[in-house]
C-alpha cells in the first residue's frame, strides 16, 4: 500500500514575521495534500492572549481545527508551557491511533523540547506503524543529545522489523546531525531516497536549508515534493515537506 506523509512547522499558525494569522488559510493548503498522515510542529493547543486578539481564532486546538473533517485520528504532545497556553507537536492520521506517548528531550533552561511517538493500525499490514513527531533545539550540541536521546528510546520501545516514519523540524542547518543518524540502523532520508538529494525547506520564501526532513525505514520512498509556492506562499517560515511512500 501506498503512503502519502506530509511535514510542516506551522510556526503557531503565523505568517511569517507573524504578519498575518493565517491558520484558516494553512489548513485549506494541507488539505489539497491529500496526505494520509500529517507532522506538525510548533502547534498551539492553547493560547488565551493570541485568542484575545485574533477575532478568527478557532474554539479548538489548532490540531484539531487542521485535522476536522479530514483526519478523524490525532494525537498531540505538549513541549512548552507558558501561563497563557503551550504548544507542541501533533500528528493527524487517516489510520487509527492506538497509542501515543510524549516524551521529553529538554537538555537546557532555554528551551523546552519534546518528540511525539504514535503507534498506527494500517489496514492488510500485520504490523502497526510507528511515528515519530521531532523538532530538535536549536543548539547544535542539544541536537546531538537529543538524537541520542531518540535512538535509545527508538532501540527500547520500536521493534527493528516495523515499519517507521520520523518526521519534522531538525532545525540542523549545517548537516551536522546527519552521520548521527547511523544510531538508527536501516533509517533513509526519504527525499534523498525519491529524488537524490535532501529536501529544502527553510526559509519558505526562498528555501537553501534542510531542517525539515522525512526518515523512514521498512518503507520505499517514491516521490518528494517541497510546498512554498502558490497557495503556500507566506504560509509559514517553513516550506512543507511531501513524500508518497510504499510499505515494503
Amino acid at each position: 500500500m501506498k503512503i502519502h506523509i506530509l511535514t510542516i512547522n506551522i510556526h503557531k499558525g503565523f505568517s511569517l514575521g507573524n504578519r498575518r494569522f493565517i491558520l484558516h488559510q494553512l489548513r485549506e493548503a494541507i488539505q489539497t495534500t491529500n496526505a494520509d498522515i500529517v507532522f506538525l510542529q510548533e502547534v498551539i493547543g492553547e493560547n488565551s492572549s493570541l485568542a484575545a486578539k485574533h477575532h478568527n481564532w478557532p474554539e479548538q486546538a489548532q490540531h484539531e481545527f487542521i485535522a476536522d473533517p479530514d483526519w478523524r485520528h490525532f494525537s498531540y504532545s505538549k513541549n512548552a508551557f507558558y501561563p497563557h497556553g503551550h504548544h507542541g507537536n501533533a500528528i493527524l492520521s487517516r489510520f487509527p491511533i492506538t497509542a501515543s506517548e510524549q516524551v521529553n528531550v529538554s537538555t537546557n533552561s532555554f528551551e523546552q523540547r519534546g518528540f511525539l511517538h504514535c503507534i498506527l493500525t494500517l489496514p492488510g499490514s500485520r504490523l502497526p506503524l510507528h511515528c515519530l513527531c521531532i523538532h530538535l533545539g536549536l543548539f547544535a550540541i542539544s541536537r546531538r543529545k537529543q538524537i541520542r536521546m531518540l535512538a535509545a528510546y527508538a532501540e527500547r520501545y520500536i521493534p527493528p522489523e516495523a515499519p517507521l516514519i520520523m518526521a519534522g523540524d531538525f532545525n540542523d542547518w549545517r548537516g551536522q546531525c546527519v552521520v548521527d543518524f547511523a544510531l538508527f540502523p536501516g533509517l533513509i532520508d526519504a527525499a534523498v531516497q525519491a529524488s537524490g538529494r535532501r529536501a529544502l525547506t527553510f526559509p519558505a520564501h526562498l528555501p537553501f536549508l534542510p531542517l525539515d526532513r522525512i526518515y523512514i525505514n521498512r518503507l520505499q520512498a517514491l516521490k518528494s515534493t517541497t510546498y512554498h509556492n502558490g497557495i503556500w506562499k507566506n504560509l509559514s517560515d517553513h516550506a512543507a515537506l511531501f513524500v508518497e511512500c510504499e510499505i515494503q
